[in-house]
């Protein structure tokens, strides 16, 4: 018997705030996807093993490390996960730089649960990434 989650694919989430993270992956597992949430990107290196499809929730702005210098860092850039990135302080420097970075899509928190819904299921679709080869840029679901 297969399992209905495995099916759909895996979402890590990365956010330094418990509440919004236990939200999301709350309303990620209601839609039969399994969810691996971390506080830090130092928890989600530690913590992190591949998955096949599978996307990461990032949170921007979050203490020691934003988001994007998480993605800018060797060890982000290793990563073939899609990257959804979510925050609180959205402005055009941070979505180009979101851009820039390889970023799968960019939402402004609050998150409205279609659209992350949405960008998850596009994201998973759209299976491993090769950052160096990212050429699409963010868009917005």
């Amino acid at each position: 018997m297969s399992d209905h989650s495995t099916r759909l694919g895996t979402v890590f989430i990365v956010d330094d705030d418990e509440a919004v993270r236990d939200s999301l992956a709350i309303l990620l597992h209601v839609h039969g996807l399994e969810v691996e949430a971390f506080n830090s990107a130092a928890a989600f290196q530690r913590g992190y093993r591949a998955r096949k499809n599978a996307c990461l929730v990032l949170d921007h702005h979050m203490p020691n490390v934003t988001g994007l210098d998480f993605l800018r860092s060797s060890e982000g850039q290793a990563l073939t996960l899609p990257v959804i990135l979510v925050t609180a302080h959205d402005d055009k420097d941070i979505r180009a730089q979101a851009a820039g970075a390889g970023v799968f899509v960019f939402l402004a928190k609050p998150v409205d649960s279609g659209a992350l819904l949405t960008a998850v299921a596009d994201a998973i679709a759209s299976g491993p990434i090769d950052r160096d080869q990212r050429q699409y840029g963010t868009r917005e679901p």
